[in-house]
């Protein structure tokens, strides 16, 4: 855990990374936009969020680094069956909106994120509902990680 002057030095960085971040996730997103299924941003989108998690975790932002890795698992379970189009981008969209509120709302002191988990979990489910659309349920692994994540959040 960091001490109080070294998160008074380590947050602002972090934010300042984690807007690059989010902006390379949108531009991946809107890329799969024109050209969905395209690998590379497809791969795009799974490396930034990784980054963001692991730098979200190095400061013990548990929060982020649960969503981020909530995200990054939906969209591993996508990607090999070639999912990443249409409702899946819009409630990817959404997931990233509420990641740069989350991201606008830490408290520079604490590091806390005062919201409850609930927006998160409607979002997170929505986005695995696109997913499965195809009949294929997720594997319970991720189900436990997902109530894991909504406990750290209370």
């Amino acid at each position: 855990m960091l001490n109080d002057s070294q998160w008074s030095c380590a947050l602002p960085d972090f934010l300042v990374e984690a807007q690059a971040m989010l902006n390379k996730l949108q531009e991946c997103l809107s890329h799969l936009e024109l050209i969905c299924n395209d690998q590379d941003a497809a791969d795009c989108l799974m490396q930034t969020l990784e980054s963001l998690s692991l730098r979200a975790q190095g400061l013990s932002l548990a929060q982020v680094t649960a969503f981020c890795q909530q995200l990054q698992q939906l969209l591993s379970l996508a990607k090999p069956r070639n999912r990443l189009e249409g409702a899946t981008l819009k409630a990817l969209d959404e997931c990233l909106t509420l990641l740069a509120w989350q991201l606008e709302l830490i408290d520079p002191r604490t590091g806390q994120l005062s919201l409850d988990g609930a927006e998160q979990s409607a979002l997170v489910e929505a986005l695995a509902i696109s997913i499965e659309a195809d009949g294929q349920t997720l594997p319970t692994a991720f189900a436990k990680a997902d109530n894991h994540a909504d406990r750290r959040m209370m």
